[in-house]
């Protein structure tokens, strides 16, 4: 919701997608989750700037070299996904929200991607991917169908603080404050 607040117009088109979809609909199917494509560019988008596990550890099975570094087997070696997200050798403007940088994409949450990886990689890739996808959709799908959304105290989108705080997971350090418009739906 934060970037999507902090970028109108992908809100707008999405809402828009949304909206014409299910014109005369009060509620949100699952069926009606898998022809939402832009929503699902948003969410990829999102997932790139903003990973749930911006570190992943691993511990190293054997002695390697990597960069000229060595590594001991048994090492905790961290995985920065948050930095891999957003870095300029795999993404043109790393840092600038774009859902429409994942058209005729083929990268996917599975980890198979090395410059793209929300959910972890590998045999302990998150194997709640599905489950927690599906939970998002859905909700971000009804938030943006049934309400439009403003940034209280006349701040501009420019200045709307996206800003994280690391910890197990990562979270705005800012909390969200946003003013819900209800829109009538069903007609």
């Amino acid at each position: 919701m934060a970037e999507l607040v902090r970028n109108p117009r992908v809100m707008n088109q999405a809402q828009s997608e949304i909206r014409d979809l299910l014109k005369g609909s009060t509620s949100i199917k699952n069926s009606d989750l898998v022809k939402l494509y832009y929503l699902h560019l948003v969410i990829k988008e999102t997932l790139r700037l903003h990973p749930p596990g911006s570190l992943i550890p691993r511990q190293c099975r054997e002695t390697c070299c990597i960069l000229g570094y060595d590594i001991p087997k048994g090492a905790t070696v961290l995985v920065n996904t948050w930095a891999i997200g957003r870095g300029p050798k795999y993404w043109k403007d790393p840092e600038q929200f774009r859902p429409e940088r994942f058209i005729n994409s083929n990268i996917d949450f599975k980890g198979t991607d090395f410059q793209f990886l929300p959910f972890g990689f590998g045999r302990r890739v998150c194997p709640g991917i599905s489950f927690g996808l599906a939970n998002v959709e859905l909700a971000l799908a009804s938030l943006l169908y049934h309400f439009d959304w403003k940034i209280p105290n006349d701040i501009t989108p420019e200045e709307f603080d996206v800003s994280e705080a690391f910890g197990v997971s990562v979270k705005m350090k800012a909390p969200l404050c946003l003013h819900a418009v209800q829109q009538a739906t069903g007609a």
